[in-house]
């Protein structure tokens, strides 16, 4: 990380935590801890979208595991990131046009370390199977409004219980989609941002991401994780606007984390959970008795 975005996050995470009236005494140091949640799994260590990034991700004490989901030619949905499976495989199928039989004769572990070479695109179906009890998934949906039927029908068979599953999607339809046949789900519709040509600066998009919210009618805001665009003021805004909660993605540093841990983030995703959850654990060790 280089040192200026370093101190940044300090500086505002001091801030916060010396002007904050929302939080605690307790938890001025640090803010409550979010869920912690393994980025296409234990991503640093295992091929993402894999069983074993997922496995590795409950073994390093991640709350949850977040996901891409396909469709495949034949109606199935399958975790891979891509629309297509060059990246890892260097054979160019197209996941809409391809069967799963055929998906899943690809090796989409080799590409990380040998040991992985049994890695295969996994089934929506395969990859709940892996979730422990009490933890979540986050379904991040590739693709628009129809592919919220199907997924419909794999969390019917599931087994799973509503409140272990976020379904994220930068895509406003597949969001309002999943609001209105499975309202129960939480579902954060996610934001990147573009940096403004003239001045260098990223845009926070206010008006943009308040009129998606609203029209969606998600239940919060998935947010890269931006600490000069999503500040404490940004925030207290959205929220003033209707904002219920919001989430971040993709931190694997550990005062970055502190300081949307510190704005009260419901999640963090990151690639690395083990290292990131000792990190936070550490921090709220560190905190002074109120």
């Amino acid at each position: 990380m280089r040192l200026s975005h370093f101190l940044h996050c300090l500086v505002t995470v001091i801030t916060l935590l010396a002007t904050s009236d929302t939080l605690s005494a307790a938890d001025k140091a640090a803010g409550k801890m979010p869920l912690i949640v393994a980025h296409r799994g234990a991503s640093y260590d295992a091929p993402e979208n894999t069983l074993a990034a997922f496995k590795l991700a409950w073994e390093q004490g991640a709350d949850g595991i977040e996901g891409d989901f396909f469709l495949s030619q034949d109606g199935h949905l399958v975790c891979i990131h891509d629309k297509d499976t060059k990246r890892f495989t260097g054979k160019s199928l197209i996941v809409n046009d391809t069967p799963l039989a055929v998906l899943q004769k690809l090796d989409v572990g080799s590409w990380k370390d040998k040991k992985f070479a049994s890695e295969r695109i996994p089934t929506i179906a395969e990859v709940f199977a892996t979730i422990p009890a009490g933890k979540k998934i986050f379904i991040e949906l590739k693709e628009g409004a129809h592919i919220v039927a199907p997924l419909k029908r794999a969390i019917a068979k599931s087994g799973l219980k509503e409140d272990q599953m976020v379904i994220i999607s930068f895509k406003a339809d597949a969001i309002a989609e999943s609001k209105r046949q499975l309202p129960q789900i939480r579902a954060h519709w996610l934001h990147s941002y573009k940096k403004d040509k003239a001045t260098g600066q990223y845009k926070n998009d206010f008006e943009q991401i308040v009129r998606t919210l609203k029209e969606t009618k998600a239940d919060g805001l998935g947010t890269k994780g931006l600490p000069e665009v999503v500040t404490a003021q940004f925030l207290k805004a959205l929220r003033k606007a209707g904002m219920q909660e919001f989430s971040v993605w993709t931190i694997n540093d550990a005062p970055t984390a502190n300081y949307f841990r510190a704005l009260d983030a419901v999640a963090i995703t990151t690639d690395r959970p083990g290292y990131l959850r000792k990190a936070l654990t550490n921090s709220t060790q560190q905190r002074p008795t109120p």
